[in-house]
């Protein structure tokens, strides 16, 4: 690994800006490997309905590692403080081995949980607070998290169970300042893909089709077949939740389509302002042209990791 002030190279972008793609092509040339930061790849058996692209981790014959997908079984849920732990200790892994950490993912939350090294503890259940919020609407609870200094990932928080959860973590953390958690230090290159409105909209159309022709209702149907709880499925909102109404017939196949289509689109458009937010705390990112050729967006991190 060359010398260099970075130790980190973060791709953030909405989904359908083909990220994962660059990240693999980067690591294919400077000798690095991938870590996920995206919230739901981390469910084995979610493949579709998670947007893990297999196919984009080969590069020229050669097969990209990648750390942090398929690590928990559905059901699970998984958290930020799991990932933060998680992160770092492939962090120093990937390191130890002198090879390049490219942090690679569309959750706002966890990015920023890695680059703003927050403080995480974990969180109990707390049921009168779950008490007191159980019959509020998401846009009473969302507004409730707006109140929080920190604010709490909203692109997660799409369905008022998540919302609430999200609520009583940052409830916690108000009422523990005194706790320190030591961490390593990290000096990223942050590079964002930026990608036309209208050609991402495409893009997402186009995707949410094929995946729904390549197994997606099949994947949930299997799901559910295991024994998990449709409410379990739902909570991990987009395709789960559409997906799963449909099957469980609470909705047409073509209410089900468009309704998960618009609410993508708008996942994507969180997405965006979660990542202009970070530029406004602080977090510098380097915008690179999705349209631009791939080997002139590799070459171009490359050089700048050896500003």
């Amino acid at each position: 690994m060359p010398q260099s002030k970075h130790n980190l190279i973060v791709i953030v972008g909405p989904t359908a800006s083909g990220k994962t793609s660059l990240a693999a092509h980067l690591a294919h040339d400077i000798n690095g490997e991938v870590i996920s930061g995206d919230s739901r790849q981390v469910y084995k058996r979610m493949d579709w309905g998670t947007g893990k692209d297999y196919d984009d981790y080969m590069v020229d014959g050669t097969k990209i590692p990648v750390h942090l997908i398929d690590i928990r079984e559905p059901g699970y849920k998984y958290n930020v403080f799991e990932f933060q732990n998680d992160f770092f200790k492939v962090f120093a892994d990937v390191r130890q081995r002198d090879k390049w950490p490219i942090l690679c993912g569309g959750t706002g939350l966890y990015i920023e949980a890695v680059l703003q090294r927050y403080k995480m503890i974990h969180v109990p259940a707390n049921p009168e607070l779950r008490e007191a919020l159980k019959d509020k609407s998401l846009k009473e609870l969302e507004e409730i998290l707006a109140e929080f200094r920190f604010l709490h990932n909203t692109t997660d928080t799409d369905t008022v169970k998540r919302a609430i959860r999200a609520i009583e973590i940052e409830t916690s953390y108000d009422s523990h300042p005194e706790i320190v958690v030591e961490l390593p230090e990290v000096n990223p290159l942050i590079i964002g893909v930026d990608v036309d409105r209208e050609v991402r909209r495409t893009k997402i159309t186009a995707r949410l089709e094929q995946r729904l022709k390549s197994g997606m209702v099949e994947e949930v149907r299997g799901l559910l077949d295991e024994g998990i709880a449709p409410e379990d499925l739902i909570y991990y909102g987009l395709e789960y939740k559409f997906v799963t109404q449909y099957v469980t017939g609470q909705l047409s196949y073509e209410e089900m389509f468009r309704q998960l289509n618009i609410a993508i689109h708008q996942f994507a458009k969180r997405q965006m302002t979660w990542f202009r937010g970070m530029e406004r705390r602080g977090i510098p990112i380097e915008w690179l042209n999705a349209s631009q050729p791939m080997h002139e967006r590799v070459n171009q991190i490359a050089s700048m990791l050896n500003q």
